[in-house]
């Protein structure tokens, strides 16, 4: 699934039928090596020039070029000004984001699951890319991947307590929290314009749409996001 972000950007979600893009969810690194080389031909992208992270939950970002490693460790969020230089986000519940100015040509993607929610890390990422690059967080333009959503992200009465007390009683129902509408809330208290934000509203627990879910089977695994500046 193509995403919109602009000139020069190509950014897209996989899907079920694309397969599993992470390696940490099975043994057979091969399948992963498949299913990497068939999106690669797919959305023409440099798969030998592939960003991705290995996401551990937290909110440290980095910024990367050419000459870094393929798999970033003890990471949730990639930035980078270079073209041809695909960032990728693994997935399946949590959020996706992919961030693009449009201004200055600089690209990021970001892991936001529930710690990285509560960490602040969309935030963060452009807080990165303001102060690395120089961007304006009003030429900045962010989309949240399909996702867990507020129908079904249900939590025990303690982390539902904590989230009404830190973020506020809108992004609580009962025991089920609104993970999008969190991020949505720091982005914009980050200087987003609301308008350049953009959320799937695909549930992935719900929908029966083609995108991996952890709730619904914990071995599953992971679609990707990926975005490239040509």
């Amino acid at each position: 699934m193509y995403i919109n972000l602009g000139q020069n950007i190509k950014a897209f979600y996989t899907t079920i039928d694309d397969g599993n893009m992470a390696y940490y969810t099975t043994d057979d690194k091969q399948s992963v090596d498949n299913n990497r080389t068939k999106i690669a031909l797919k959305y023409d992208i440099s798969l030998d020039r592939l960003k991705y992270m290995n996401q551990v939950h937290g909110n440290h970002i980095q910024v990367v070029d050419t000459l870094s490693p393929s798999m970033i460790l003890e990471c949730d969020g990639i930035i980078t000004n270079e073209t041809n230089l695909p960032l990728m986000v693994q997935v399946a519940d949590c959020i996706g984001i992919m961030f693009y100015d449009g201004v200055i040509g600089v690209i990021g993607i970001a892991h936001a699951g529930r710690n990285g929610t509560f960490l602040d890390i969309s935030s963060q990422m452009v807080a990165k890319m303001v102060d690395t690059f120089g961007s304006n967080p009003k030429d900045i333009k962010v989309n949240l991947s399909p996702s867990i959503q507020k129908c079904c992200y249900e939590v025990d009465a303690k982390m539902a307590e904590f989230v009404k007390s830190n973020f506020g009683s809108e992004f609580v129902n009962g025991r089920l929290i609104d993970l999008q509408g969190i991020n949505k809330m720091q982005l914009i208290k980050r200087g987003i314009k609301e308008e350049n934000i953009t959320i799937s509203k695909i549930c992935t627990k719900c929908s029966n749409e083609p995108y991996f879910s952890y709730r619904n089977d914990s071995g599953c695994g992971r679609f990707a996001g990926v975005i490239v500046n040509s």
